[in-house]
C-alpha cells in the first residue's frame, strides 16, 4: 500500500524520537589530521571555520535543509522548498514545475561519472542531468515508495533508503530490485539511510540496526543492538549501540554510525560507542554521521556539529543558552575547553554534512552553512 506523507508529517516524525530520547534521557578533508597536544595542559589543536551562512534572505530556497551535496565549485542544498544549486555566488532554485519529484528534498547523491545528481524527495526519487530532470516513483518504476531518506551511487546502481525498505537501480540495465523484510534480515522497513561502496553496502534501519550487503558474496548481514533494549545500554562496546539508526558511513573498512541513541564505530572485529558520558558528543540525539578515514568522523546532532579526531572532541554551535558563536574542545581526559570564535553554524539542529577542499558545508534546520577553513 503506498504511503502518503506530507512535509508537515516529516517534520513531525523527525521530532518524535528526539522527545523520545528527551524523556529517556567526497572530497575528504585535507587539514583534519589527529591532534595532539604539544604541552602538557594544552588545547589540542582541532580545525577552525569562519562560518557563512545562508537563508532565504540571500536565495536558499528554504531555511529548513535537509541535506547539501558538494559537487566539485557546486553546491546542492535539498530544502523544504526546492533544490537550491549555488554557483557562481548565486543561487538557483528547482521545483515540481521544473520535474521534480515533490518540493521537499531529503537526500542528495552525486555519480561522479556522469555528473548527475541524484535527489530522494517526500515525492519520489529524480535525477537531475545536464538540466533535465527525470523522476521515478512508485507508479511509473521499481521504487520501493514515495518518500525517500537516503541515495547513494555506486558505478552503475543507485541505492535507495525509503519508507518502506530499501530498493537497487541498475543503470546499465534499468531494472529495479527491491530489498524488505522478504527477502533480508530487516524487521522494521523505515530505512533512513545509505551508503554504497564497490565491496559493502550498509543501510541504517529506523529500528532495525545496520543491514550490510556483500557485493561479492551476494549475501546479506545485520548488526543489532545486542542488549535488546530501547532506552539504555547495557552492553558497552559489545555491539551496535543501537537499533534506532539515522545514517551510515564506511570509509576505509570502518563502518560509522548514528543513532538517537549515541554513535558506533566499526572496524568488523570490534564495536566502539560513543555516548554524552563519555565523549565529547553534546547530544546523544544524531541525524548524521560522515566518516573522514579510519580515525576521524563528523556528527550531526540536534545540538551542535561535532568533529573526532580519534581522540579529542570539536563542537562547532550557536550557544544553547546565548545563541552566541560556541567552540569547545574535549581532550582526551575529558578536560573541556572553550576556543575563542566569532562565526558558528546556523543552527545547532544538524542534518547534512559534506566537504569542499578543506571547507565544510552544513545543512541545519534554520540554514545552510559554509564552514570555511581557517589555517
Amino acid at each position: 500500500m503506498k504511503a502518503i506523507v506530507t512535509t508537515s508529517l516529516m517534520v513531525m516524525l523527525l521530532a518524535m524520537p528526539a522527545r523520545a530520547a528527551a524523556q529517556a534521557k567526497a572530497a575528504t578533508p585535507q587539514v583534519h589530521k589527529a591532534a595532539s597536544s604539544v604541552a602538557k595542559n594544552s588545547i589540542p589543536v582541532m580545525p577552525r571555520f569562519r562560518f557563512e551562512n545562508f537563508t532565504v534572505a540571500n536565495g536558499l530556497p528554504d531555511d529548513h535543509v535537509f541535506s547539501v551535496l558538494v559537487d566539485g565549485d557546486r553546491i546542492w542544498a535539498g530544502t523544504e522548498n526546492g533544490l537550491g544549486l549555488y554557483e557562481n555566488h548565486q543561487w538557483k532554485t528547482f521545483t515540481t514545475k521544473d520535474g521534480l519529484a515533490h518540493r521537499a528534498v531529503l537526500s542528495l547523491a552525486l555519480d561522479k561519472r556522469t555528473g548527475d545528481v541524484w535527489a530522494g524527495t517526500m515525492g519520489g526519487l529524480s535525477r537531475v542531468s545536464g538540466g533535465r530532470i527525470d523522476t521515478y516513483t512508485q507508479l511509473n518504476s521499481g521504487l520501493s515508495n514515495d518518500v525517500v531518506y537516503g541515495v547513494s551511487v555506486e558505478g552503475e546502481n543507485v541505492w535507495v533508503a525509503t519508507a518502506a525498505g530499501g530498493c537497487k537501480l541498475d543503470l546499465h540495465t534499468g531494472q529495479w530490485s527491491l530489498f524488505n523484510e522478504r527477502n533480508t534480515p530487516m524487521v522494521e522497513i523505515w530505512v533512513y539511510g545509505v551508503a554504497a561502496t564497490p565491496t559493502k553496502v550498509y543501510y541504517a534501519v529506523w529500528g532495525s540496526g545496520v543491514l550490510e550487503y556483500d557485493q561479492q558474496k551476494k549475501i546479506w548481514d545485520k548488526y543489532e543492538d545486542p542488549d535488546g533494549e530501547t532506552e539504555m545500554v547495557l552492553f558497552k562496546d559489545q555491539g551496535l549501540i543501537h537499533e534506532v539508526t539515522t545514517s551510515v558511513s564506511y570509509v576505509d573498512n570502518i563502518l560509522w554510525v548514528a543513532t538517537y541513541f549515541g554513535d558506533s564505530r566499526y572496524d568488523g572485529r570490534y564495536w566502539h560507542n560513543f555516548l554524552t558520558k563519555d565523549s565529547g558528543l553534546p547530544s546523544n540525539f544524531t541525524n548524521v554521521v560522515k566518516g573522514v578515514d579510519a580515525k576521524r568522523a563528523w556528527f550531526g546532532t540536534d545540538k551542535g556539529l561535532v568533529y573526532y579526531d580519534g581522540v579529542n572532541w570539536a563542537v562547532y554551535r550557536p550557544s544553547l543558552t546565548t545563541g552566541k558563536p560556541e567552540m569547545t574542545v574535549r581532550d582526551a581526559k575529558g578536560e573541556v575547553s572553550s576556543v575563542a570564535v566569532s562565526t558558528a553554524p546556523a543552527h545547532n539542529y544538524v542534518l547534512g554534512i559534506d566537504f569542499q577542499g578543506s571547507d565544510i558545508w552544513v545543512a541545519t534546520a534554520k540554514g545552510l552553512s559554509h564552514g570555511i577553513h581557517q589555517p
